[in-house]
């Protein structure tokens, strides 16, 4: 796992900007950098040393030095590739997955990259033809970002790293703040920084002759297969986990793994081996957020060691800033700071772990993914009918019980749902913000129309699905995996994200994903053959936060308002509405925690990347 920059034109002072570019992502690669020039070009690595320890520098150049690498990531499957390139030809001069991409590029240009079984990010400058490839992993584990700024093109692994580029000039993306509110992260191309771009998952990109063009390569659209039994999917699904976890444990270096109360990590643990694992909890907040017990004991079954550590609301709430910084772009998640502190206590141990990301989108294991099943018990009910029941529930409190559910009866499953978080809808943000942009800047059901539109013939869950897997698993999940482990130094591994894994998983049927009201319904009875079953049929906890009980007590409530009503939050939003929102939530009338909190990141992130 590494840190990669570089920048293709002809600039003034390249060893000044290269050196400041690597600076600020030395927390990717605190083993070592290098850097290479030539004519037109200059790039930059820092390097966290995990698999080929004395020989697997970077920037890494071909036998002739036409071609040189800048590789963030790994590949598993290398030594495979390695040998098959071997009887192509190719001569090797070292032990690592780097150089297998530079002759397999040679070999098959961007017909490659279906060949690689991991996560990457990477970029290529051929001298001869004075052109960069960069690609980035199918699902988008490892991050690549760029801005063509002056005559250059600029791209890194962190978005920071860009900054410190001389000629950009930092301005909030404010259509990307827009899209925040409603879906809780930055999910549209372009960053919250105007003019710095992020390269979609299952993408590559050619820079030539001062021209930028972008291909997508792969889509992770589903392709239920109705045929088949069920201990034919359980068998094809844990044969390839298996052989998927085999893969994530080559390294030079003890591998580890997280461990958290759900079957998700607590499968990977036991299909791994690994003999150190790490959880965290609450203190004094009770069982509801506290995983540790559970994850002890199931250690103690594993006959694995768990190490623990309980965050206290004053760690957390000091830590938030950090967060913001290394995220580069704000968050609406608070589990973002359970996992910085749980990647800084596994940092302590060892240099890579592996983590139950990614199972939950290709498996079904959202709850919500129940809803559709749920909602099909008014479908008698005429559209019309049911509308008029909507606006009626509307208008009863919001802690009515069943109110939710009259209303999202009602709505389309294009309008009700955008992802795992739906914060503010359309008029709600547009009633906020100051500087509403909503004439130009797309709803959120007009932003996935496109998406909805590929997934038309899969039943609701499924289409609810496809859309977590193109922008909730990049956009929320594995950004802050990446940036959480990183900022520490770890190398964070998701072996539910091989891209073999995923084929299997994107032929089950939904009846098989949700059978009798059970999520991931497939999965679980793999897990059953490895953990006991009160894990197995453990019901989805995600990653519990206190903040709504926090944001009740003076000292947060106190810290938020005084945000909420300060030179900022003025300069984008009707602060009225922020503490109104917040005193609602206070006197315990409504829950607004995803709202403020979402808010709240926004306005802590502006802070750290512009200033009060």
């Amino acid at each position: 796992m590494c840190g990669i920059c570089g920048v293709i034109g002809a600039v003034e002072e390249r060893e000044q900007i290269l050196n400041r570019m690597m600076k600020v992502m030395e927390h990717r690669g605190p083993d070592g950098g290098d850097t290479y020039y030539a004519d037109g070009a200059m790039l930059g690595f820092r390097r966290l040393s995990i698999i080929d320890l004395d020989s697997g520098m970077q920037p890494m150049q071909n036998e002739d030095g036409s071609m040189t690498l800048v590789f963030n990531g790994e590949i598993y499957n290398y030594q495979i590739l390695k040998k098959m390139l071997e009887q192509k030809g190719h001569q090797f001069g070292n032990a690592s997955d780097s150089e297998v991409l530079l002759h397999g590029f040679e070999e098959y240009q961007k017909g490659m990259l279906e060949k690689l079984r991991g996560m990457f990010s990477f970029a290529i400058w051929d001298e001869k033809r004075r052109s960069l490839f960069a690609a980035r992993d199918f699902f988008g584990i490892k991050p690549f970002y760029y801005a063509l700024i002056g005559d250059a093109f600029v791209f890194a692994s962190e978005i920071k790293s860009i900054l410190e580029f001389p000629g950009y000039e930092k301005q909030v993306n404010e259509e990307a703040l827009e899209q925040y509110l409603s879906f809780q992260y930055s999910v549209l191309p372009e960053t919250f920084f105007k003019g710095i771009y992020r390269l979609l998952p299952g993408h590559y990109l050619v820079y030539e002759n001062q021209e930028l063009k972008i291909t997508r390569y792969f889509d992770p659209s589903l392709e239920p297969d109705r045929r088949g039994k069920l201990a034919d999917r359980m068998r094809d699904v844990e044969e390839m986990m298996q052989r998927s976890v085999t893969r994530h444990l080559v390294s030079d270096v003890e591998v580890a793994s997280f461990l958290s109360s759900g079957v998700d990590s607590s499968l990977i643990a036991a299909m791994s081996g690994c003999k150190k694992t790490f959880t965290v909890g609450f203190a004094h907040e009770g069982e509801k957020y506290n995983e540790i017990t559970y994850a002890k004991d199931l250690a103690d079954t594993l006959q694995i060691e768990n190490m623990q550590k309980y965050i206290t609301q004053e760690e957390y709430t000091e830590a938030i800033p950090k967060v913001m910084y290394y995220l580069d772009e704000p968050s609406g998640d608070a589990s973002a700071i359970a996992l910085y502190f749980l990647s800084q206590e596994a940092a302590k141990h060892v240099k890579v772990v592996l983590s139950g990301e990614g199972a939950d989108e290709i498996f079904g294991g959202y709850n919500i993914y129940l809803e559709p099943k749920a909602l099909h018990v008014l479908d008698w009910i005429p559209i019309g009918i049911r509308k008029r029941i909507a606006g009626r529930a509307k208008r009863l409190p919001e802690g009515v019980k069943g109110r939710n559910y009259l209303i999202r009866a009602a709505s389309p499953l294009q309008e009700r749902y955008i992802g795992n978080a739906y914060i503010f809808h359309a008029w709600e943000r547009e009633a906020l913000l100051k500087r509403s942009k909503l004439q130009q800047t797309q709803e959120p059901k007009e932003f996935l129309e496109d998406t909805y539109a590929k997934a038309a013939e899969l039943p609701d869950s499924e289409q609810m699905q496809y859309i977590d897997l193109k922008y909730w698993l990049p956009g929320d999940i594995l950004q802050k995996a990446d940036r959480m482990s990183m900022a520490h130094s770890l190398e964070l591994r998701v072996p539910f994200l091989d891209i073999d894994v995923f084929r299997v998983a994107r032929r089950i049927p939904h009846r098989m994903k949700t059978r009798n009201y059970t999520t991931k319904y497939v999965l679980r009875k793999v897990a059953a053959e490895y953990l006991p079953k009160s894990v197995s049929r453990k019901k989805k906890l995600g990653f519990p936060i206190p903040i709504r009980n926090w944001m009740k007590e003076d000292v947060w409530y106190n810290q938020i308002r005084e945000r909420f009503e300060g030179e900022t939050s003025s300069y984008y939003f009707h602060t009225e509405m922020l503490v109104e929102l917040l005193d609602r939530h206070r006197e315990g009338r409504e829950d607004n925690s995803r709202k403020i909190w979402t808010v709240y990141a926004f306005l802590v992130w502006h802070e750290v990347f512009f200033g009060a």
